[in-house]
């Protein structure tokens, strides 16, 4: 008479009953604290989170972006690539090198790259135009030795969430794949390059003014360009063929001379940080 068994239209359900409420309320919790057995009831099970709206906004394509430091969990769960947890147990023997001191490892989201692309391309006229030029109001000198056709993350307002994102989850891996170094949190430039077949197709030699950078593909070589590449000088060694949302860490000075290989067809979006400058 505790427990009875239902069965209608053929599902099978349970129901408890007041005898069984009883029991477990006033007579199961006497019984163990008496002999001295402790009970604990755990839930592991997760059944969702609330999210926070109160600073949500609506103005922009993908508003999400922007929510790194209110709803952290669910930009997670969005915008950070389904491997990168693996790559944080890993050591830096295990990680892809395919350069000396260039290290490979999934940081963003597919779903973050069209995002990011989606917005740009988005906004009102061409908020490329005007850049991959040397004089350069954005920068604080006024001046850019080596230009790329891109946006700074300071135009869109998202440079202090890219910083959060260095932080939480790219500092972890530097201090795996460079050790005795560790992030001091800072990023005096973080852009979109956008190299296209009609516009700018490659970059000329030089050094990141950075102690290190991260360099992450936003679209598909092959598919949605061919061409295209990171070229490694002193090394002798070119990076093509990045996955979407993989990223490469390297040397910003001194060691890592490199180039950006001619884009033959198509439109190519790399996500470009200069760390620690």
């Amino acid at each position: 008479d505790i427990l009875n068994i239902v069965c209608e239209e053929g599902k099978v359900s349970y129901k408890i009953s007041d005898t069984m409420i009883a029991i477990s309320m006033l007579g199961f919790p006497l019984t163990p604290a008496k002999t001295m057995y402790f009970m604990y009831m755990v839930n592991l099970k997760v059944h969702g989170h609330l999210k926070k709206m109160g600073n949500y906004t609506s103005n922009r394509h993908h508003n999400d972006l922007w929510q790194i430091f209110t709803n952290p969990t669910d930009w997670k769960l969005n915008y950070i690539h389904p491997k990168y947890d693996d790559f944080v147990k890993k050591s830096r023997v295990e990680f892809p090198s395919p350069c000396p001191d260039v290290f490979h490892f999934p940081l963003l989201s597919a779903k973050f790259a069209w995002h990011v692309i989606n917005e740009l391309e988005s906004m009102p006229g061409d908020i490329f135009a005007g850049s991959g030029q040397n004089n350069d109001a954005r920068l604080s000198g006024g001046y850019e030795n080596v230009p790329t056709v891109d946006v700074h993350f300071t135009q869109i307002n998202f440079q202090q969430e890219w910083i959060k994102v260095l932080r939480d989850y790219v500092a972890p891996i530097q201090r795996l794949v460079f050790e005795g170094y560790s992030f001091h949190g800072s990023a005096l430039l973080s852009f979109v390059v956008k190299y296209h077949e009609n516009g700018q197709r490659s970059l000329r030699p030089h050094h990141d003014h950075s102690t290190f950078t991260t360099n992450t593909a936003l679209n598909r070589q092959g598919i949605d360009y061919e061409g295209g590449g990171s070229y490694f000088i002193r090394q002798n060694c070119l990076v093509r063929d990045v996955d979407i949302g993989w990223t490469l860490i390297h040397p910003g000075r001194l060691t890592h001379y490199h180039e950006g290989k001619e884009t033959t067809r198509g439109t190519r979006y790399i996500l470009v940080s200069f760390n620690d400058p």
